[in-house]
């Protein structure tokens, strides 16, 4: 492409994405004081005063559309002129870049900028705070029958006499994009009983999107693709095309190259009984959790990366627009730098989207099984946690001998032909030994093509795969290229066994992941391999089984290994364990099949297909987000924090053999009894969750009010930061007492009283009693012991909390309230004795 023409493009972003405001002298960039080039970054500044949403909630016309529009016009000018004078304070001799202004969730900017000038920001007495961005991270077939949907969920009625599965509910997804041409995503009108309710169009004759179906389109995203299904769809580049290199043809659009987007929407919301063919084999019939919810689409990372500015401008956005439900399947690469984790300006967006109305569904990151690994922190937002289904891909090799070798790959089983090593077949004067026994290298390989070709090839998991080198695709290519008849990929006793997860292969293979299965299959190839040079008889043969067949045996859910756990941290440093439970809740994340994006950017060996199958919090965070779908269209009325809690207290904490729930440890295949921290309240129980019976309802006060009461923070702080001031009446007395479906003490020394709130909303007066499971070496009571509430009435209970013996780590218990209807709500207890 032109230079002039890639010079347009680039400025064309920027005036669609973000209003570009470029402040410089002149051409040269800043630079330091012994003439080296200060390098540029991006800095997200926040900036005193409410955000709109704020003001708008509290009267300012918010049906108004063009009074709205000239406050977004005032407080652009307003982040224009800061960033003005901060220029002219360093003498005008630097260049910088506003990204975006952002208004509704949060009041502040992102701007590209040298270090210099982020500290001049810094200290003007309008800027509350500024945060170098650190860039951001990408955190089915059977999971809705796991979940109950098909069967307990999806029949009930609604209140207008449908079936309850996401019709009239707007499911947010901030990722990488969508494809709008995938089935998962068509248009399907649903019959009406009044047919003149039926336009054609999926929205059923009424307005469904608050925004209007605003949507971008570009060279992969033709106009049309709103189609109804998807009801708005826009990207946002700025802080991307800023430090990252992007594909303007492929990446200025809502358009999904990735994947992962793609991935997150269909299971929150795409259609049901979408066929899954991958490879040419079937897989089942793919729905999502709310498969006739409408889809808003925010794109907001890329091939190349993400940042943290595009990812608050799709959330500012979003709630702008009052989607239901926003799924985050998206999370900081890092601990913000801000001096408490709730204060990052990303946590004070989802804040005031919280306090928009908007539910929020967070990934809680993979870094686990290591503590305090978690990565979304605030309690205002349901942060998942990831879970296997029960649901099993198993391959494997069959020797010559009859004995079988476990593995896994969706493959194609073969005949018995020749097993041979690669590193058997390599040239003795083969430059690099290690790839041509990975089978990267055909080139490598071809002393003994003839000795390869329809064969099944022995390759090598060692260095090259360790440090990202070697890759399962350029296997692939070599077979093809050498025609290997099939091949297997072993782990290395130099190396240790290796995790892997199920891929379709388009030539027949198999990984075996345990060394100790390998050293079966080496034992017997040594047995039949007699070396003599150019004259060595390979006598050993294998045949590869079926590997694309489900097996349903294991038992679910376990807590996936990968998971990111508890405790929560209340500063970036990790030092400080908060009084907040996380995760929340945990839910279907391992091995999941869903909608995929064929151009698969990053991930060749998926390129063309349609469907993926693929695992992390990332897929565990939109099964909670179509949930919490079909309660929103069940109960309208119910608002963020009643979704949250309905989704806590209602639970599972058992399997499906009705054993505690496992968890994997650090070892490959070892299993260890999961605690809260791991599972946060349980597995979705999603029907359940549609009848609660009782309710923990914190407001935005109530959020404002629990910032107010941490030690590290001063009122000051908290005003710049949210826009709210502490409150005078009735300050909580510690971060506990906010009224959450659980109680965290990160640190309880002697006695403490904590007070908590129920409301009935079930139709009908009932009794409640009060049962204990206490924490190891903490007492715990509370009154009242039983309780009677109406309908709508809410009840106070007093938790008291008491050291019986000091011991360091957290321990876990229980409350139980056991109502006359049925009902079963839980509270999860996480509490740290400490000596006093």
């Amino acid at each position: 492409m032109p230079s002039r023409q890639r010079g347009f493009l680039i400025c064309l972003l920027f005036a669609l994405a973000a209003v570009s405001v470029v402040l410089a002298a002149g051409e040269a960039r800043a630079r330091l004081a012994d003439g080296q080039e200060e390098k540029p970054s991006i800095y997200l500044v926040s900036v005193h005063g409410e955000p709109l949403a704020a003001a708008f909630q509290q009267g300012v016309g918010r049906n108004a559309t063009w009074r709205y529009g000239a406050q977004k016009r005032r407080v652009a000018r307003s982040h224009d002129h800061l960033l003005r004078r901060a220029m002219d304070d360093g003498g005008g001799s630097c260049r910088c870049r506003k990204l975006y202004s952002f208004h509704h969730a949060v009041n502040g900017f992102a701007v590209h900028a040298t270090a210099s000038l982020a500290e001049r920001l810094r200290a003007s007495p309008e800027v509350a705070a500024v945060e170098e961005d650190a860039g951001t991270r990408l955190m089915t077939t059977y999971t809705p029958r796991l979940l109950g949907l098909p069967s307990g969920v999806w029949p009930r009625r609604d209140r207008g006499g449908g079936g309850v599965d996401g019709e009239g509910v707007v499911v947010g997804v901030v990722d990488s994009g969508i494809d709008p041409a995938h089935p998962s995503f068509a248009c399907v009108p649903r019959a009406r009983a009044d047919p003149a309710d039926d336009d054609g169009d999926c929205t059923g004759g009424r307005t469904l999107f608050a925004a209007g179906g605003v949507c971008s389109v570009g060279s992969m995203f033709p106009p049309g693709s709103c189609n109804g299904k998807i009801v708005a769809a826009r990207y946002f580049a700025g802080g991307a095309a800023a430090v990252l290199p992007l594909d303007p043809l492929r990446d200025l659009s809502p358009f999904d190259a990735d994947g992962h987007g793609s991935h997150v929407a269909s299971i929150a919301a795409g259609n049901r009984g979408v066929p899954v063919v991958v490879g040419g084999a079937m897989y089942g019939f793919a729905s999502g959790m709310a498969p006739s919810a409408r889809l808003a689409v925010y794109k907001a990372v890329y091939p190349a990366g993400g940042t943290m500015a595009d990812l608050i401008a799709a959330i500012d956005q979003a709630t702008e627009d009052q989607v239901d439900v926003l799924v985050l399947s998206v999370g900081p690469d890092e601990r913000p730098t801000s001096k408490v984790t709730f204060l990052s300006m990303l946590d004070v967006a989802l804040l005031s989207a919280r306090r928009a109305g908007v539910f929020v569904a967070q990934a809680a990151g993979n870094r686990g099984p290591a503590e305090s690994s978690v990565v979304s922190y605030s309690p205002w937002v349901t942060t998942v946690a990831a879970s296997t289904t029960g649901r099993s891909y198993r391959s494997g090799l069959v020797l010559g001998d009859g004995r079988h070798v476990p593995g896994l790959g969706l493959s194609a089983p073969t005949l018995k032909y020749r097993l041979v090593a690669a590193k058997d077949a390599a040239a003795p004067d083969a430059r690099s030994m290690e790839r041509a026994e990975e089978c990267q290298d055909p080139e490598a390989l071809r002393w003994r093509a003839g000795v390869l070709r329809g064969s099944i090839v022995v390759c090598s998991f060692s260095q090259g795969f360790f440090n990202g080198t070697s890759t399962v695709t350029a296997i692939l290519d070599v077979a093809e290229a050498l025609g290997f008849a099939g091949f297997v990929l072993v782990a290395s006793a130099h190396y240790g066994d290796f995790l892997a997860q199920p891929l379709p292969f388009r030539v027949p293979g198999v990984m075996v992941p345990r060394v100790a299965d390998a050293q079966v299959m080496w034992l017997y190839y040594a047995a039949h391999t007699f070396y003599a040079g150019s004259a060595t008889v390979f006598g050993a043969t294998a045949a590869v089984t079926e590997g694309r067949a489900a097996a349903f045996t294991d038992a679910a859910p376990v807590v996936a290994r990968y998971s990111s756990r508890g405790p929560d941290v209340a500063d970036g440093g990790g030092s400080t364990p908060a009084d907040v439970l996380k995760p929340d809740i945990l839910a279907p994340g391992d091995q999941v099949w869903a909608a995929w994006s064929v151009v698969s950017a990053n991930q060749p060996i998926l390129a063309g297909d349609h469907f993926a199958m693929i695992s992390g919090t990332s897929m565990a965070a939109p099964h909670i987000a179509g949930v919490a779908a079909l309660i929103r269209q069940r109960h309208p009325s119910w608002g963020p924090a009643t979704i949250a809690s309905a989704l806590s207290t209602t639970a599972w904490r058992h399997d499906v053999r009705k054993l505690p729930i496992m968890a994997e440890g650090f070892e490959i295949g070892s299993l260890l009894p999961s605690t809260p921290f791991d599972r946060g309240a349980g597995f979705v129980n999603s029907a359940g969750a549609l009848d609660p019976g009782l309710i923990f309802t914190p407001e935005h006060g109530d959020y404002v009010s629990f910032l107010c009461s941490l030690p590290q923070l001063s009122p000051d702080d908290i005003r710049a930061a949210t826009g709210s001031a502490c409150p005078e009446a009735v300050p909580l007395a510690s971060p506990v007492d906010l009224n959450l479906p659980s109680v965290t003490v990160a640190a309880l020394r002697g006695s403490l009283s904590v007070r908590s709130k129920v409301t009935n909303v079930a139709s009908d007066v009932e009794t409640y009693l009060c049962s204990v499971l206490p924490p190891d070496g903490v007492d715990v009571t509370v009154r009242p012991r039983w309780f009677e509430v109406a309908p709508g009435e809410t009840r106070e209970l007093v938790i008291g909390l008491r050291v019986t013996r000091a011991h360091g780590p957290f321990s876990f218990g229980e409350i139980v309230l056991t109502g006359s209807l049925d009902h079963l709500v839980r509270l999860q207890l996480a509490v740290r004795p400490l000596e006093t």
